[in-house]
C-alpha cells in the first residue's frame, strides 16, 4: 500500500512528508490497537455468545416441542411431573461405581474471588482427595452427575426467579460476594452458578442411588437456604426440594425424612415443604444466627434449637433425643441428611462448639438410625466454614464404612473400599 505524498521534492516541503509520516505511522499503531481489541473482545466474548446460542437453541427446541401438544391447559403439578419425567438427570450409570457422586466442576475458582467468603469452594474436591490418597475411594469408582437444565430447575423454581440470576447484582446477594455484582453475568454462569447446577444434578441423583444401594452421598450440595422463589446464604438453588419432588414422581415414594443438622436453620426447603404432610422436617439449628426466618420455622416438624456455645455431650445428647422422637411420629421411605460441619467448634459463623470427633458419631448416628430401620439416606455435605470441614467430613465416611454403615460391594462383585 502506497501513501500519497511521501515522496520529498521541490514542490513538496519537508515539515508536510514529516507530518505524513506521523500521520501514517499513528494510523498503523491505532490499527493494531484496534485489532488487539478486537481479538481480546472474541476471545471473552466467544463463551458466551456460544452459551447463549446453546440456551436460545434449548429453548426453541422446547417451544417447537410443547407448540406441537394439543393447546390444552397444563395445570401446575401436570407440568411438574411432564418436567421430571422428561429429565435426563437420573441417567448417568453407576452399577459399576460406588454411590458416591462428586464432579471437579464442583470447585469453585475465579481468580481468588471465592475466597471472599468464608465457605471453603474447594472442599468438596478435598474430600474426594483425602478418601483416595488414603485407599477409601478410587476416582474411576465415582459417579459424575449431570448439571440441572432450566427445565429441571422449573420443577421448584419459579421464571422471575431463575430470570433473576441472570444479573450479577442478584448473583452477588446470593452468595455474599459483593465483587460478583461487577462480573459480566456469562462469566458468573460458567464460574458460579454452573458448579451449583452440577451439583444440584448431584442431590437429585443421590435419591435413585439411596434407593437402588441403601445410601448414597453427594459430597457436595446442601443448598437449604435456597427456596423456590428466592435464593440467600451461598445457595442458589434448591436443591434438597429438587431431589425429593424427583422422587416422588421417578422413585414412586410419598413419605420423606429432612434431617437438617447444619449449625443454620434449613428455612429454604421448610418454605418449599410448608403443611405437605408427605414431608417430615427435623431441624436441628442455632436459633441466635441466620438467617432468623421465622415464618420458616413454623413449617419444621421437629424443631430442636440448639443456643450458641452447645458442646458436643449436650449435643449429641439431645440428637439422641431428636431422633427418637422423629422415628415414633414419622415412617419415611427415603432420608435427605444435610450434614453440615458448621457446628465444629471455631467455625466462624455456627457457634456451636463441636469436636471433629463429634460430628463424626452424629453423622454415624443419623446413617445407623436410617440403616436399623432399612429406610435409604442421602447425605449432602452443606455448611462448614473452616479449612478442616473437609478433613472431617473424609474421617467421617471412613467411620461410615469402618463400622459397615455404608457398603462395600459394589453390584459386579468387585470389592470396593467404601
Amino acid at each position: 500500500m502506497t501513501i500519497p505524498l511521501l515522496t520529498l521534492s521541490h514542490q513538496q516541503p519537508f515539515w508536510k512528508f514529516r507530518t505524513h509520516r506521523v500521520i501514517a505511522n499513528t494510523t498503523e499503531s491505532t490499527r493494531n490497537l484496534c485489532k488487539s481489541t478486537l481479538y481480546l473482545f472474541l476471545a471473552l466474548a466467544t463463551p458466551f455468545i456460544a452459551y447463549r446460542c446453546f440456551n436460545s437453541f434449548t429453548m426453541f427446541w422446547s417451544s417447537s416441542s410443547s407448540s406441537s401438544q394439543p393447546a390444552t391447559k397444563i395445570d401446575a403439578e401436570s407440568l411438574r411431573r411432564q418436567r421430571i419425567n422428561s429429565s435426563k438427570l437420573y441417567q448417568p450409570d453407576a452399577s459399576s461405581k460406588v454411590p458416591v457422586i462428586y464432579s471437579s466442576y464442583y470447585d469453585i475458582s475465579f481468580l481468588g474471588i471465592e475466597k471472599l467468603h468464608p465457605f471453603d469452594s474447594s472442599k468438596w474436591g478435598r474430600i474426594c482427595r483425602f478418601l483416595m490418597s488414603e485407599g477409601y475411594l478410587e476416582k474411576k469408582s465415582i459417579v459424575d452427575p449431570l448439571e440441572a437444565s432450566r427445565e429441571d430447575l422449573l420443577v421448584v423454581h419459579t421464571e422471575a426467579y431463575l430470570n433473576s440470576l441472570n444479573n450479577s447484582v442478584n448473583v452477588a446477594r446470593i452468595t455474599e460476594v459483593p465483587p460478583v455484582a461487577m462480573l459480566p453475568n456469562w462469566l458468573v454462569q460458567m464460574k458460579v452458578l454452573y458448579p451449583f447446577r452440577r451439583q444440584v444434578g448431584g442431590t437429585v441423583l443421590a435419591a435413585k442411588l439411596a434407593m437402588d444401594r441403601g445410601w448414597a452421598i453427594n459430597v457436595g450440595g446442601g443448598f437449604h437456604h435456597c427456596s423456590g422463589g428466592r435464593g440467600g446464604g451461598f445457595c442458589a438453588y434448591a436443591d434438597i426440594s429438587l431431589c425429593i419432588h424427583f422422587a416422588f414422581v421417578r422413585l414412586n415414594i410419598s413419605r420423606v425424612m429432612i434431617i437438617d443438622l447444619d449449625a443454620h436453620q434449613g428455612n429454604g426447603h421448610e418454605m418449599d415443604f410448608g403443611n405437605d404432610e408427605r414431608v417430615y422436617i427435623l431441624d436441628m439449628y442455632n436459633p441466635g444466627i441466620y438467617p432468623f426466618d421465622m415464618t420458616a420455622r413454623n413449617y419444621i416438624n421437629q424443631k430442636v434449637e440448639v443456643v450458641t456455645g452447645t458442646a458436643t455431650v449436650d449435643y449429641l445428647d439431645q440428637l439422641d433425643k431428636a431422633l427418637a422422637v422423629a422415628g415414633s411420629n414419622f415412617a419415611p421411605e427415603l432420608i435427605v441428611y444435610n450434614a453440615g460441619t458448621d457446628i465444629l467448634d471455631g467455625d466462624p459463623l455456627g457457634g456451636l462448639k463441636v469436636s471433629p470427633e463429634g460430628v463424626i458419631k452424629r453423622d454415624e448416628k443419623v446413617f445407623r438410625f436410617a440403616r436399623d430401620r432399612k429406610i435409604p439416606i442421602v447425605m449432602v455435605t452443606s455448611g462448614g466454614y473452616m479449612k478442616t470441614s473437609a478433613r472431617v467430613i473424609a474421617d467421617s465416611i471412613i467411620n461410615l464404612s469402618n463400622e459397615g454403615l455404608i457398603e462395600t460391594n459394589v453390584h459386579s462383585g468387585r470389592k470396593i473400599m467404601i
